[in-house]
């Protein structure tokens, strides 16, 4: 008997990790009905039938069509359609238009899955050796398939939550672990630290370019802020008044006249919102989520604290939780909400993402590759602000205390929220 040969291995490993994927976002759908998959309620949610397709296509387009000989396209239109915002590749469906396109139908989305599924399984069972450059434009493809399984919570709570019916997509998750509210401040002396990934496991380019920042002492609250303190905000009259607010911040609340985090509405005197698990009274005990980057920084106003820059978060959570602990609540868990905190965890790993005072800028080393996995993260850097930390939605093994999340300052569909930081 031959003994099986490292290459084959390693095709075996990769073809495991990219089904178990793949097979995670279509569990993800299956609560959904037909109808649900090409709603488009704003231009910032994309049907989960777009998102299906589009992952898809980028195996298809980056890895079979580049590196497997005589692969067939499963539809030259697709190309065009489920091309997101890769200028390299040519022209593509505006987004936000991604829900007229009716056609093609649910099935044929799910045929196209298989169709590029099966091909892959062939490409990484065959003789062809996998190269380093082939690895990794499958992992960045794994990658970007679990940012697009988040994405899709996002947007499936969005188009449900904004049907007046408030439909459950899966049923609540009782935790009989008692919570722990405790508010305590971990301290990190001032100094030099490094920034960036220096591991050899995958990160995404604009993690890249590792560089020392020197901090000044600083304190940083061990947990997230929870609903029951952020409602004393509301109570307090913080959406009223304009001395906690930045002048963006205070021009959108006057304009868009808001009154609490997104999904919040005020029944008979009492706040609910709208959860995965349907229309809730909200628990004081969770952690606040749905709030904006100028909601974040006035609730911290008010309190008279700050946020954390995302290098004060990066230094601190390799501090104090430099491994993700068991208690951490990820997509994993299959909660599909933020869950109190239990036992000493700090949080600084799932539950929400929380907004840090820092633009997302490149760092001093950071070199843009070329080609269209060089659009991935680079022409974003301009207008958003960085998020640290991961949520309910992220999976366990896509976290790390160094990935930079980003997003417009006014946005809250996402699952969003944050903790507190002050001077020494």
């Amino acid at each position: 008997m031959s003994a099986v040969q490292p290459e084959t291995i390693k095709r075996d490993s990769l073809f495991s990790k990219y089904a178990e994927i793949r097979s995670f976002t279509e569990e993800i759908c299956e609560p959904l009905q037909p109808e649900d998959f090409v709603v488009q309620p704003v231009v910032d949610v994309s049907p989960p039938k777009w998102h299906l397709a589009h992952t898809t296509w980028f195996f298809e387009n980056f890895i079979l069509k580049e590196f497997m000989p005589d692969y067939q396209l499963f539809d030259d239109d697709y190309h065009f359609l489920f091309n997101s915002y890769y200028e390299t590749e040519g022209e593509r469906w505006i987004r936000s238009e991604r829900g007229v396109l009716s056609r093609p139908w649910v099935k044929e989305i799910m045929a196209y899955r298989k169709y590029v599924d099966e091909h892959m399984k062939q490409f990484l069972s065959g003789q062809c050796q996998v190269t380093a450059r082939m690895e990794e434009v499958l992992v960045i493809g794994l990658n970007h398939e679990q940012q697009h399984q988040e994405l899709m919570v996002y947007d499936i709570k969005h188009i449900l939550g904004i049907n007046p019916l408030f439909p459950v997509y899966k049923t609540k998750t009782n935790s009989a672990a008692k919570p722990n509210l405790e508010e305590r401040y971990l301290t990190v002396e001032g100094g030099l630290y490094s920034i960036g990934c220096e591991e050899d496991c995958f990160h995404f380019d604009n993690e890249k370019g590792v560089h020392q920042v020197y901090l000044h002492s600083y304190r940083i609250q061990d947990r997230l802020v929870t609903v029951g303190e952020y409602l004393g905000f509301i109570e307090a009259g913080g959406y009223q008044n304009f001395n906690h607010w930045l002048m963006e911040g205070w021009e959108w609340v006057k304009n868009e006249q808001v009154k609490a985090p997104f999904y919040w509405i005020k029944e008979d005197g009492i706040w609910k919102h709208y959860t995965l698990a349907g229309l809730e009274e909200v628990n004081p005990d969770e952690p606040v989520t749905h709030i904006n980057f100028y909601e974040a920084d006035a609730f911290a106003k008010w309190k008279g604290k700050r946020l954390p820059t995302e290098f004060e978060w990066e230094v601190a959570c390799k501090l104090y939780e430099a491994e993700i602990p068991s208690e951490a609540n990820f997509l994993d868990e299959r909660n599909f909400r933020p869950m109190p905190r239990v036992g000493q965890n700090t949080q600084f790993h799932g539950d929400v993402w929380e907004w840090t005072n820092s633009a997302y800028l490149p760092y001093p080393y950071y070199q843009k590759e070329d080609g269209a996995l060089g659009e991935y993260n680079g022409k974003f850097m301009i207008n958003q602000m960085v998020l640290r930390g991961g949520s309910f939605a992220t999976s366990r093994n896509h976290i790390r205390a160094t990935y930079r999340n980003f997003f417009h300052p006014n946005l809250r569909w996402h699952f969003t929220g944050l903790r507190l930081a002050e001077n020494i």
